[in-house]
């Protein structure tokens, strides 16, 4: 279960929700990948190796410092810090998948 909280305000995800989210996510990236395949446009190298690289290595590094939280109360400061970090990674893994649009457009407009 996710929970986030914004001031007085909690949303509250289940983890089937979380992974049907995620799932149309990549679907749509990868039928967006599709299509530009089936109408033989050329993507950047590049661009496809950036966003591949932001989005699956993103996921895969939030998940590494996750496992390194510490339950100990005295270790509260180490946790705050594994919390910055985390939510750096996640906010340059988002801003990564403005690559994606980028990519399509430049597949669609280069000859």
């Amino acid at each position: 279960m996710l929970d986030i909280n914004v001031h007085d305000i909690y949303f509250v995800f289940s983890q089937i929700d979380l992974t049907i989210l995620i799932s149309i996510l990549f679907g749509i990236i990868g039928f967006g990948y599709w299509l530009m395949l089936k109408a033989n446009r050329k993507l950047s190298k590049w661009l496809n190796l950036i966003h591949i690289t932001l989005t699956f290595g993103g996921i895969l590094l939030i998940w590494i410092l996750s496992l390194l939280f510490r339950e100990s109360i005295i270790e509260y400061d180490f946790n705050d810090n594994l919390t910055l970090a985390i939510y750096l990674i996640a906010l340059i893994a988002v801003f990564g998948q403005i690559i994606y649009p980028i990519n399509i457009i430049y597949g669609l407009i280069k000859k």
